[in-house]
């Protein structure tokens, strides 16, 4: 079958990045310099040349820039990114007749061959470049194309012509006249890739952040009594002063009474027991409702403004889940799943039985309403000054569902953030994430060796997924409390942190159980905490001797001075002859800043070890000294060459957080005298 246009002799190949075959868009932030890659190439010797095309989603014209042949066929271009929302990006490609002829004249000049033909050949292609070209353009490659044909009437066979034959290509063709031909490019015959990629661009914070999770009804100051919004904006000052950006509350709805939980999750609750934030809804309202004794929803919007104002942004918890309480269930009890009995379905995860909460059923048959309605709840906060979402069990409803929602309340709000908590299979994981999530929970809880931690951030630092997945990592939630922490007390906690704050760009802590280093697990064998806060009212003493938030303050102290800690895509890991040890670095997008992590995986024991430095990677040569100064410790080391030896202790030494200080960076540094 014979092509629509055969004269199309450019094959633009293996695009990149792309996320399955262009069906979902790539990620970045604002201020991200997106780079493309393609391999272009055409039959025979004639020159190809290459440009990214690319618009915003409301533009209708495509902006080009060109790309810059990488070798072996491969090309790259790149445009900044300004501002959040949808783009859309492709590769055009085209046998380019002036550069081959622009090539092939060169060479005749410098073997000082008759230029006669030539030049009139190059005439000929101005003029018709003049027609493709603006006024102004026009005007002054008619005058090209004039000279050229004034040098073609010369005799070229004279002595002085042969003489002068090597430069009179230059005196022709400036770099302005050259910009002019680029500017006109000749795009008859151009190929445009299949298909138009999608990237979207969201905000820094979707990229880059530190959670700090609190339950508000645990916040007051007098023990037994309920806390409120009010209680919140006193601990707003202490938690921005530890360097966190976002707080995220667990649901602040009406609780339900049927079927409420008691302490540690106990099926029958006594009259004064609180219940679980996530049965969610009452005779006082559902998802858009506000707990009473947490206060109006003016005392939470006076509350996003407090926290506004030193430096934090409030997160909610959105569950789509329903206690039995819950308007819905009477207003639409179609958007639930019946029994044979005719009652209906609760959750379960048998043996697991939560009785307090009934799912939303997604094949509902009145499911577009459905749809509807759970839009208008990020709507509705959204409306009241709240931008990011951390979404409870998202792989436990529609996945269509989340594709349509997360891009309808981008179109209002694109500086929206939503947050996965998504444990489950990696597949499904990854889907979530191609389907618009920001960021999700990781496996890292559960990651605790050091061949388990290199395998799976290689994955995510290295792999396609890097692309698309943005990892969250969390060393504890309300509803995980790892044997590791279990076992390994305080020491484990300040490891375990360490590596959560700098080996991925987002992190969180579920607070103030991690930083006072909570680790009593309700029964043997179990993640669960024995009094967990899921289920009561906690009154935390913050001021407790085995707090380790001063760490935690140093750390994000680091992560807001050092540019490198702020990608994922830089990751990379260094050998240590000792399996508790890790090490692994980061670089800076412009190479100036460079971190190097050596952690001791143990909690218990001093640990020591020869790291094996890639010295290319982290741009040092192996006969020159530099400087590692710990951003954790204070102390300043001289290495030299890629075997270093490192000692660090649980407690006073888990870890050096290096900065790498290069020589000649350093003397570039110092101030002028």
């Amino acid at each position: 079958m014979k092509p629509t246009e055969g004269r199309q002799r450019v094959m633009i190949e293996d695009v990149r990045p792309q996320i399955d075959c262009g069906r979902f868009p790539v990620k970045r932030v604002v201020g991200d310099n997106f780079v493309v890659t393609a391999a272009v190439f055409g039959d025979g010797h004639d020159v190809v040349t290459a440009r990214l095309l690319f618009k915003r989603g409301r533009d209708r014209a495509w902006r080009s820039v060109p790309m810059a042949h990488a070798g072996n066929d491969v090309w790259e271009g790149s445009f900044a990114v300004e501002e959040t929302g949808r783009y859309s990006y492709c590769v055009e490609a085209w046998v380019d007749d002036f550069a081959t002829w622009h090539r092939d004249f060169k060479k005749r000049a410098e073997a000082v061959q008759d230029l006669t033909l030539a030049l009139q050949s190059g005439a000929l292609l101005l003029d018709q470049a003049a027609l493709r070209a603006k006024k102004p353009d026009a005007a002054r490659l008619r005058t090209a194309a004039a000279e050229m044909r004034e040098r073609a009437a010369m005799d070229q066979t004279s002595a002085e012509a042969k003489a002068t034959g090597a430069a009179a290509w230059k005196n022709i063709l400036s770099q302005e006249r050259l910009a002019l031909i680029d500017r006109s490019p000749d795009l008859r015959f151009a190929t445009r890739h299949s298909t138009e990629l999608e990237l979207w661009v969201d905000r820094e914070r979707a990229a880059f952040s530190a959670w700090y999770e609190l339950f508000p009804r645990s916040t007051s100051p007098v023990e037994g009594r309920h806390g409120t919004f009010k209680d919140c904006e006193l601990l707003l000052p202490s938690i921005a002063a530890m360097g966190f950006d976002v707080l995220y509350f667990p649901p602040i709805h009406p609780i339900g009474e049927a079927f409420r939980k008691g302490r540690n999750n106990a099926v029958d609750a006594l009259s004064k027991d609180a219940g679980s934030p996530w049965a969610i809804g009452s005779s006082l309202g559902g998802h858009k409702s506000i707990h009473p004794e947490l206060g109006t929803l003016e005392d939470f919007q006076h509350l996003l403004e407090q926290a506004k104002a030193v430096g934090l942004e409030i997160a909610l918890d959105i569950a789509f889940q329903c206690s039995p309480d819950h308007p819905y269930v009477t207003e639409h009890p179609d958007w639930f799943r019946h029994r044979p009995d005719g009652s209906i379905q609760y959750a379960e995860n048998p043996p697991k039985k939560y009785q307090d909460i009934y799912p939303l059923d997604f094949e509902s048959t009145d499911w577009r309403a459905l749809w509807d309605e759970l839009k208008s709840v990020f709507v509705y906060w959204a409306e009241h000054g709240v931008r990011i979402y951390r979404v409870d069990n998202p792989h436990t409803k529609a996945f269509p569902f989340w594709e349509w929602v997360i891009a309808e309340v981008k179109k209002t709000y694109p500086d929206a953030i939503f947050l996965a908590e998504a444990f489950t299979r990696p597949h499904v994981m990854y889907g979530l994430a191609k389907r618009g999530f920001s960021q999700s929970y990781t496996y890292f809880t559960w990651r605790t060796t050091k061949r388990d931690l290199t395998e799976y951030f290689t994955e995510l630092s290295q792999t396609e997924v890097r692309e698309y997945f943005r990892p969250n990592i969390w060393p504890n939630t309300p509803d995980i409390l790892h044997e590791s922490l279990q076992k390994g007390g305080r020491p484990e906690f300040i490891l375990r942190v360490i590596l959560a704050a700098t080996l991925g760009a987002s992190y969180g802590i579920y607070g103030p159980a991690y930083e006072l280093c909570e680790n009593v697990p309700a029964k043997p064998g179990s993640e669960e905490y024995l009094n967990s806060e899921k289920y009561q009212i906690r009154h935390w003493a913050r001021e407790s001797s085995n707090s380790i938030a001063a760490i935690i303050t140093r750390l994000n102290q680091i992560r807001s001075t050092e540019p490198a800690l702020r990608n994922l895509s830089s990751l990379r890991f260094h050998p240590v002859d000792n399996d508790l040890m890790i090490c692994y670095s980061k670089i800076s997008d412009d190479r100036r800043n460079v971190v190097l992590a050596v952690v001791n995986l143990d909690p218990e024991r001093t640990q020591w070890g020869w790291v094996r430095l890639d010295l290319g990677i982290l741009g040092l040569a192996e006969d020159i000294p530099f400087i590692v100064q710990d951003m954790l410790g204070g102390a300043e080391y001289v290495w030299q060459g890629e075997r270093n030896y490192v000692e660090l202790t649980p407690e006073t030494r888990a870890a050096h957080v290096f900065r790498v200080i290069h020589p000649q960076r350093a003397m570039d540094d110092k101030p002028a005298k």
